[in-house]
C-alpha cells in the first residue's frame, strides 16, 4: 500500500511527464506564433514586436497562390476521396466477391509504403500515359492516398454498428436505399467525419507525392515552403501558418461546443 507521500509523489511524477510531453508537441507552434511578429526579415533572432506581416502576407502574390493551390487540392481531393472511400467500405462491409480478402489487403499499401516509393510510381504512371504534370495530377494523386484512410476509418465505423437497425427500417415498409440513407447514414457520420478530416490534414501536409506529381505552376503551400528553407523563412509565412492554426483550433472547439451539446440532449 502507498503511503501518503509515496502517492503525492507518483502523482507530481504522472503530470510533470504529461506537461512535458505537452510542452515536447506544442513549443514549435508557440515559437512559430511568437515569430510572425518579428520585426526581424531574417527571422533568426526576435527582435520586436509588429503586425505587418499579417497585411505583408495577402500581397505576397506566390505565397497566396501556393496557398489557394493547397486549398484547391485539398477540397477536391477530401471531397472524391471521402465518397469513394464511404462508398467502398460499405461494399466491402456488406458484399462478398471474389478477391475480397485480397482487395482488403491491398488497401493498406497506399498506407504503409514510404511515400517516396508513391511518389516515384505515380510520376512513373504519368509520364507512361503522357500526363502532362499539373495542378489535376496533384489531386489525382492526393485522392489515391487519401481513399485508404477514409475507407479503414469508415470501414472500422460500419463494423461496430448493429445491422439489425437498417433491417428493422426496412421490415417497417422502407426501401433499401432510404433505410441506408435515414438509418445508416446518420450513424456512419463520425466516421466519415474522421475520414475527411484525415485527408484535409494528409493533403495539406503533403511535401514528398507533391513534389514528384507537381509542375512549375502549380506549386502547393508545403512545396513553397520547402523551397523558401535555403534563402530562410520569412515571417509572412510564420503569419499564414499562424491563421491555419487558429482556424484550426477554432474548428476543434466548436465541434467540442457541439459534441457536448449532443451528449446533454441524449441525456
Amino acid at each position: 500500500m502507498l503511503t501518503r507521500n509515496e502517492s503525492l509523489w507518483k502523482r507530481i511524477s504522472k503530470n510533470f511527464y504529461i506537461w512535458l510531453v505537452f510542452f515536447f508537441l506544442y513549443l514549435p507552434i508557440a515559437v512559430v506564433f511568437i515569430y510572425s511578429f518579428n520585426t526581424s526579415k531574417m527571422n533568426i533572432l526576435f527582435e520586436g514586436f509588429t503586425t505587418r506581416w499579417y497585411g505583408s502576407m495577402l500581397h505576397n502574390q506566390v505565397l497566396m497562390e501556393a496557398f489557394q493551390n493547397s486549398l484547391v487540392v485539398c477540397f477536391v481531393s477530401t471531397l472524391v476521396s471521402t465518397v469513394i472511400g464511404t462508398l467502398g467500405a460499405v461494399a466491402i462491409h456488406r458484399y462478398k466477391f471474389p478477391g475480397k480478402g485480397f482487395l482488403e489487403n491491398m488497401l493498406y499499401i497506399p498506407v504503409v509504403i514510404p511515400e517516396v516509393v508513391l511518389g516515384i510510381s505515380l510520376l512513373s504512371v504519368y509520364t507512361a500515359a503522357s500526363i502532362p504534370l499539373s495542378l489535376n495530377t496533384v489531386i489525382y494523386a492526393h485522392i489515391t492516398f487519401c481513399i485508404p484512410f477514409v475507407l479503414i476509418t469508415v470501414k472500422a465505423r460500419l463494423a461496430g454498428l448493429d445491422g439489425a437497425l437498417e433491417e428493422a427500417a426496412m421490415d417497417l415498409g422502407a426501401r433499401p436505399f432510404t433505410a441506408f440513407y435515414r438509418v445508416t447514414l446518420p450513424l456512419l457520420t463520425p466516421g466519415i467525419a474522421a475520414g475527411a478530416l484525415l485527408s484535409i490534414t494528409l493533403s495539406l501536409d503533403d511535401v514528398i507525392v507533391s513534389f514528384f506529381t507537381s509542375g512549375p505552376d502549380s506549386q502547393t503551400l508545403p512545396l513553397q515552403i520547402f523551397a523558401m528553407v535555403r534563402t530562410g523563412v520569412t515571417p509572412e509565412v510564420n503569419a499564414l501558418c499562424t491563421l491555419i492554426m487558429l482556424v484550426t483550433i477554432l474548428l476543434i472547439i466548436g465541434n467540442t461546443i457541439r459534441q457536448v451539446r449532443h451528449l446533454k440532449k441524449g441525456k
